[in-house]
């Protein structure tokens, strides 16, 4: 009989003969990588109905028995062989996508499991490598690792091969199962070291430049483009019963891997959930992965340069390391608009091979799914690393595209994490870095706002918009999560913002004014909690909740002279444009009596009362009939700054802030990506495996990111701020 164990009689049926094929597969028996059985096993068409209690036998018995057979690492060798055939046959027979498909699953379903159930932190249990006697086809390099030979057929069948209704379900699988294999991430700590292993992490780095911006470009157009699965795939691939049952792999659960099955679920679902498109979602989620990946190494004794921005020399590392460069990063910050390529133009050479896109498309996808936070973190990637791309968003002329879901999701603050507001601020800040977004914003007006339901903005302009906007976003702050980083974000980009506003609404203005006031309020208690304490002869001045007071009391300090800068800057640069700015500090002025002798405020309250005293003897000189109205004092402000000519105002440098990522921002990103990864795509993973972040354990040990567990602190420990005065 060879090597393919007897099989049941010609009689037997297509579930006999899946059973047997399947169970020899997980059993003590080994095939080598020529033997004919692996044909068999990927040609099965799988319709056989498994409990997810036998597959999880099924499991555990492979599992045992993988050391010695290599089953992995074959029929992952075998998965490799499938695609080099189906990038081979571009017009490949049905054949050829069926054992893939099936070699996919198969390969999904035994990884994933082996993966979260590792009992060692090198994930050993793997055996990726073949055993050094076991016999191989002549054209097989046996010192090849089975994970770099996986990974780069993955990557080039992803890179190379459009989707089209005869690919798209094999691209979705491999999807899919590029995030298995990435998934040993969860098993690392939060700090990524030289001991984390992940195997086809690496490989995946360690591929050609040109293939791995021909992926970042599919992985791109996937998202943008949102092809669906068309529904005639199911009635084509065996694997889809007729009574749309699902098959073998389709009833692993909970035990195994379920979320495999998606293209499954989502092609006969007619939930809300099938208004998300699975493809580009899932583009989307593999690309964050491949982006944020750092590898930690021991460096090399005898290396003293460390020019190289990726260098580690920070105490805290306790042993001298470095992280790689990831070849994925910098083809997303070297991606170019496909209609434009300033850098062929002026003939400069780039930093490898370019990834061609269509700016345009990319713009219009983020403004649509904004709403969803993957899209957030994805735009703050481009943003923050691709100077091309910021430039492009910053020349549209319909940034409202952006704004808008940007706006009306800090406007929800308190049904969104902390870390999406983190992203959205930021975002907004690298924005208003540059002069000509700030005066553009002023320059749209908006017909109308109707999510926002605290007052009726009609006719507001976008940058009046944004600065309400901010301001409800600190002042929720000041209310729920008292975050001094979200303060300082918000601050920052109403800084940069000021001396561009032109014509500030009245609405704005007020809650300018307004911001100072809840600002100095919370300012004030601080004061007289402090001033108690230290009159209590039971603390001392050294006590430690008395330096917390003063340190909290400083940085608030901060925030008031910011403000006031704020003010000054609009005043100084913008008065005459904006007379309803003028309004709401006559109408408030009282606010700011208390600091005029405050050594931090004085000069720059006297800019404030140097106004002030111009337009209330103006006023006081005025002959009204009857009282003064809103109408007539505003109309008074606006004709009298006509001879406002700023005599007495003293110039202060203009605020600018500026965003800088922290030196190791894998420390936030990596398990914030799986976070997001695991809340949208379905992937259960044993919450008792993960150790890359904290785990809120369920009953049955698997976890569905509803809810993100996230850090309240690490983010001022990743991103900062910078004052460039």
């Amino acid at each position: 009989m060879g090597a393919v164990p007897s099989t049941p009689r010609h009689t037997s049926t297509t579930a006999e003969t899946a059973e047997y094929l399947i169970g020899t597969f997980v059993g003590e028996k080994s095939f080598p990588l020529a033997s004919d059985f692996w044909q068999k096993l990927l040609e099965l068409p799988l319709t056989l109905r498994w409990s997810s209690y036998r597959v999880q036998q099924a499991c555990e018995l492979f599992a045992q028995n993988n050391h010695h057979t290599r089953h992995l690492a074959k029929i992952l060798i075998h998965l490799s062989w499938c695609l080099q055939e189906a990038v081979r046959t571009s017009g490949a027979p049905s054949v050829v996508y069926l054992k893939a498909i099936n070699a996919v699953y198969f390969s999904s379903v035994f990884l994933k499991y082996i993966i979260e159930n590792s009992q060692s932190d090198n994930i050993e249990e793997l055996c990726l490598s073949l055993l050094e006697n076991e016999p191989v086809p002549k054209d097989f390099m046996t010192d090849q690792r089975s994970e770099n030979l996986l990974m780069h057929n993955v990557l080039t069948f992803l890179g190379s091969i459009d989707v089209s209704p005869t690919t798209s379900l094999l691209h979705q699988e491999l999807l899919n199962f590029m995030l298995i294999v990435m998934s040993t991430q969860l098993l690392s700590g939060p700090t990524p070291g030289p001991k984390d292993v992940n195997p086809f992490l690496d490989a995946a780095m360690s591929q050609e430049s040109l293939l791995v911006s021909s992926v970042v470009r599919r992985l791109l157009l996937n998202y943008i483009m949102r092809s669906r699965l068309p529904s005639s795939t199911a009635a084509s691939y065996s694997i889809f019963s007729e009574e749309n049952q699902p098959g073998v792999l389709q009833r692993v659960g909970s035990a195994a891997a379920n979320f495999v099955l998606l293209p499954f679920n989502y092609l006969v679902n007619s939930n809300s959930e099938g208004s998300r498109n699975q493809l580009a979602d899932c583009s989307l989620h593999v690309l964050l992965v491949l982006i944020h990946y750092h590898k930690c190494v021991v460096s090399d004794e005898s290396i003293t340069d460390r020019s190289d921005d990726s260098a580690s020399t920070d105490p805290v590392s306790k042993v001298n390391t470095y992280f790689t460069v990831n070849p994925y990063s910098k083809a997303l910050e070297n991606a170019r608009d496909i209609e434009f390529d300033r850098a062929d133009i002026e003939g400069n050479t780039q930093n490898g091979p370019a990834v061609r896109l269509p700016f345009a498309s990319l713009f219009d996808t983020l403004g649509m799914c904004l709403a969803d936070e993957t899209a957030v973190l994805l735009l703050y990637s481009l943003v923050q690393g691709n100077s091309d791309f910021l430039e492009y968003v910053l020349v549209r002329t319909d940034l409202d595209t952006l704004l808008m879901p940007i706006l009306e999701t800090l406007y929800s603050a308190s049904r969104r994490t902390s870390n999406q507001i983190y992203m959205l601020l930021i975002i907004l800040l690298i924005l208003s870095q540059d002069s000509s977004f700030n005066a553009s914003i002023h320059k749209m007006i908006l017909p109308g706002v109707p999510w926002y339901k605290e007052h009726l903005l009609h006719q507001t302009s976008l940058g009046s918009l944004m600065v309400i906007i901010l301001i409800r976003t600190v002042q929720y702050n000041l209310s729920k999560l008292r975050d001094v980083y979200l303060h300082t974000t918000c601050l920052a980009t109403l800084a940069n913002m000021a001396p561009h506003v032109h014509r500030l609404s009245a609405y704005a203005s007020q809650r300018l004014v307004s911001l100072f006031y809840m600002l100095s309020r919370k300012y004030n208690k601080l004061v007289e909690l402090r001033d108690d304490k230290l009159q209590t002869k039971a603390i001392s001045t050294g006590d430690g909740l008395v330096e917390d007071m003063s340190a909290e009391l400083q940085i608030y300090t901060d925030f008031l002279r910011i403000v006031l800068e704020i003010l000054n800057a609009i005043l100084t640069y913008a008065l005459p444009r904006n007379p309803e700015v003028v309004y709401a500090i006559m109408h408030r002025q009282e606010v700011f009596q208390p600091f005029k002798s405050h050594p931090r405020f004085a000069e720059l309250l006297e800019n404030i009362y140097n106004v002030l005293d111009f337009f209330n003897s103006r006023m006081d000189a005025q002959r009204m009939d009857g009282e003064w109205s809103v109408e007539k004092v505003l109309l008074f402000i606006i004709n009298s700054c006509r001879s406002w000519r700023g005599e007495g105002m003293k110039m202060f440098t203009q605020l600018h802030f500026s965003y800088e990522q922290e030196s190791h921002p894998e420390e936030f990103f990596i398990p914030y990506v799986w976070q997001l990864v695991l809340s949208r795509c379905g992937f259960s993973f044993n919450a008792d495996a993960i150790t890359l972040f904290p785990v809120g354990m369920h009953a049955n040990k698997e976890i569905y990111y509803d809810e993100m567990n996230t850090n309240q602190n690490g983010e001022l420990n990743e991103q900062r701020v910078l004052f460039d005065p």
